[in-house]
């Protein structure tokens, strides 16, 4: 009698375990999940040919703007891609959404952290798609809307579009998004 209630007390310490591990899967797997899939982002490498990320805009519609001349002394890092209000902007790549706010610059902004741990930044947006921070995107969803928001108010309605390496400085979107 003794081994049979040993071997029940253990069934049931195990029962309880296992179903506080499926209880903790359930809360934290889409944690895990996610960090599983940012280590593998991080790991592919980055793209060296991209779509032009405003719905109906093609290659030869753009002009290169960087390094321009800003204020405060800046120079422009990025494109500007222009199109109607409220045209949809669509994510460059795959990946998370490290970033949706507002700055003072960029207005209301969102930022696409890709392969190879890119930041690909969207600023100047009259309004956000559903993708919120921390969701994962793919390339050709749409993110946000064109607008002028932040220092951009006044201006005609444009994507400002950035790219930023993962601890180095920003690139010139313009030769990946007309291939070459």
């Amino acid at each position: 009698m003794p081994r049979v209630r040993t071997l029940l007390r253990w069934l049931i310490f195990l029962a309880i375990f296992f179903a506080i591990l499926a209880a903790l899967a359930r809360w934290f797997g889409p944690y895990l999940e996610n960090a599983f899939r940012f280590v593998r982002l991080l790991r592919e490498p980055v793209p060296t040919v991209l779509p032009v990320p405003v719905e109906g805009v093609q290659p030869e519609d753009l002009r290169d703007t960087w390094g321009a001349a800003r204020s405060e002394g800046r120079k422009h890092q990025g494109i500007d891609i222009f199109a109607p209000r409220n045209t949809q902007i669509l994510s460059a790549t795959h990946g998370f959404v490290s970033r949706r706010g507002w700055n003072r610059l960029g207005g209301r902004v969102i930022t696409v952290t890709g392969p190879g741990g890119q930041h690909h930044y969207y600023a100047h947006l009259e309004a956000w798609d559903l993708p919120d921070e921390g969701d994962w995107v793919e390339a050709g969803q749409v993110i946000g809307y064109v607008g002028n928001t932040g220092n951009a108010a006044g201006t005609p309605p444009h994507l400002h579009y950035g790219i930023y390496p993962m601890g180095g400085e920003a690139i010139n979107p313009y030769p990946l998004l007309t291939g070459g």
